[in-house]
């Protein structure tokens, strides 16, 4: 099977971006929704309906969900091109709908994806409230999952720029988690499943980005709904759709969840899993906090008087204006910055900084300065 000509065939066009809200999706819904597979499953605290999609006839029941967070749609355009797929009417898709019955929910949090930010419309983090319970959306989420049985959760997420896997210098660009069940965090038979077919996944992703899969700190909370969910007794994989370097709008990392979405049916529709990878799952590189997404090494700035070369970082904030996400860079950090990385690295040899403030860079401020009065930086970048 050949995944980038799959990709490129089911790619669904009229969804791209970082900027994804249930206005973005509606009409997929309303064609996907020929004979009743699309239901309003509940209302978000604003009232905006939660829908579900259901498709397969197989005994093998997948849960899947996406935009827990608002601001986290990669893997909801990887689940309709995925869709897509199960839709085409190829020998593939017709072996995945008689092997599973697949039940997905695309934008758990309406409310949250039309304002671009992690929490819901109360500002709970619907992620830490799968045992209280506060939220509607939480509770369509737990509902759907006494209700349906699944055999297998893919709870899926995106990550933030700034994880790296482990020290290598390389981003995480796709990472995973078999969620623990309890503090001692243990394996156990249905733990085991879900890091077996992580393992799988690692062997296929490594063809495509050697060295960018991550492993998610799996530290125990209950009130994670990933590890609620394992320990109910269901094998939860946890998908993070992170960083390809200049792909801002993760159209690459979309890929490349969509290969691990398509990859992880067919490998569970073939039992194509060894049954103890525990030491291969544990070789993945550990997910870590080692990149910023501007660096700037070498600065010579006046410091009260006195020259000193020192380097500077900057991060993007992204700020939803006019319905479109704006990259803004800001200065975050300043020192010696050691065993850290940036997307984009700029040495400048010792080179004067100055700006239009007070020619120091200072924390909150936006990127734009000067490197030698010559070499002008906005919003991070160089322009001249």
């Amino acid at each position: 099977m050949n995944l980038e000509e799959l990709f490129n065939q089911y790619k669904e066009q009229s969804i791209a971006g970082r900027y994804l809200t249930l206005d973005h999706i509606q009409p997929l819904l309303d064609k996907l929704n020929t004979n009743n597979q699309v239901k309003i499953i509940g209302h978000s605290v604003l009232n905006k309906p939660i829908y579900s999609y259901e498709i397969g006839t197989g005994e093998t029941r997948i849960y899947l969900w996406s935009q827990m967070h608002g601001n986290e749609s990669t893997t909801t355009k990887a689940l309709f091109d995925f869709i897509n797929v199960l839709n085409g009417k190829s020998d593939f898709a017709d072996k995945m709908l008689k092997t599973f019955t697949f039940y997905t929910i695309p934008i758990l949090n309406p409310d949250g994806a039309a304002l671009y930010t992690r929490e819901n419309a109360n500002k709970i983090d619907l992620n830490r409230d799968s045992q209280n319970l506060t939220q509607p959306e939480s509770i369509i989420l737990r509902k759907v999952f006494e209700d349906f049985k699944p055999h297998y959760c893919f709870n899926l997420h995106d990550q933030r720029t700034i994880f790296g896997a482990g020290d290598s210098g390389k981003p995480a660009t796709v990472s995973f988690l078999a969620p623990s069940y309890n503090e001692a965090r243990d394996i156990n038979d249905n733990r085991l499943k879900a890091i077996n077919l992580i393992a799988g996944l690692n062997d296929v992703l490594q063809e495509y980005i050697p060295g960018q899969v991550g492993r998610f700190d799996d530290s125990f909370n209950i009130n994670c709904i990933g590890d609620t969910f394992q320990f109910l007794g269901v094998p939860t994989i946890l998908f993070e759709a992170g960083h390809f370097p200049n792909d801002y709008q993760r159209e690459i990392t979309r890929k490349l969840i969509f290969f691990s979405l398509i990859s992880s049916f067919k490998l569970l529709s073939e039992n194509d899993l060894v049954d103890n990878r525990i030491n291969d799952y544990l070789n993945i590189s550990q997910n870590k906090v080692v990149f910023y997404d501007f660096m700037y090494k070498n600065i010579k700035i006046n410091y009260d008087g006195i020259e000193i070369i020192t380097n500077f970082v900057a991060q993007y904030k992204e700020e939803l204006i006019e319905n479109k996400i704006q990259f803004n860079a800001y200065i975050v950090e300043v020192g010696d910055l050691e065993n850290y990385f940036g997307h984009y690295e700029y040495d400048a040899q010792g080179a004067d900084y100055t700006d239009d403030f007070n020619n120091i860079p200072k924390l909150n401020q936006k990127a734009n300065f000067y490197l030698n009065k010559n070499v002008k930086f906005v919003n991070g970048l160089t322009k001249s």
